[in-house]
């Protein structure tokens, strides 16, 4: 059973989270004001709603959604849905994600750690009917995740994944939890971050059975 987190001894169980973001992202060489609404079925779906601005006003609006192991992404270019790259894109999406929902990765059953040293992990997570996994790095001095990695498809077509990153620029504490905020993401063959986001609230435990199969804010 669930509880409020960052109350008791115990370690929360966190059933769903709906996390509102500010921040910029890079769209065809392009950086753009953006916010984001992350909702998610902890471990199981997630729903993605964003507006990039230009002036204050939105140009541009992504609804993507990764639901009963299946993705589908409304962009400006067209739809992209029934493409297995994109589902196991999606969900090393949902589980990179959950580093704001943090204790999923201790209170999952599905979910495992292996030490390779004294600073890096590998986290597997599931996927259809195996695995996947990340490269978790920690800082040796706070013992908090520096940043987390893994290869993934970055497009349908790809004969190869690429490297994917996830870095914690900062940690800000939300109901009792410390989550990363600011938090940049970068594909490896780019160099630097595509996607930049700064937390601005998040709430745990609510009902979110309609709110992540809809669409819009």
């Amino acid at each position: 059973a669930s509880h409020t987190p960052g109350t008791g001894d115990k370690i929360p169980v966190l059933d769903s989270a709906v996390i509102s973001t500010r921040g910029q992202i890079r769209v065809a060489g392009i950086t753009f004001p953006t916010r984001f609404r992350f909702t998610h079925e902890a471990g199981q779906g997630y729903r993605h709603y964003a507006e990039a601005t230009l002036f204050g006003r939105p140009i541009m609006k992504i609804n993507e959604r990764y639901l009963d192991g299946q993705a589908r992404m409304e962009l400006p270019v067209g739809v992209i849905e029934n493409e297995p790259k994109v589902d196991m894109a999606a969900n090393l999406g949902l589980w990179g994600e959950s580093i704001w929902l943090p204790t999923i990765f201790l209170t999952d059953p599905r979910v495992r750690w292996e030490a390779i040293d004294s600073t890096t992990a590998r986290l597997i997570v599931p996927f259809e009917d195996g695995e996947d996994s990340f490269t978790v790095f920690f800082d040796p001095e706070t013992g908090l995740i520096d940043h987390l990695q893994a290869m993934r498809y970055k497009g349908t077509t790809d004969a190869e994944k690429t490297l994917w990153i996830n870095e914690v620029l900062g940690w800000a504490e939300f109901h009792g939890l410390m989550v990363p905020s600011p938090a940049a993401v970068t594909w490896a063959d780019e160099g630097t971050p595509w996607l930049v986001l700064t937390l601005d609230d998040v709430a745990y435990n609510v009902d979110v059975t309609k709110y992540i199969r809809a669409k819009g804010p």
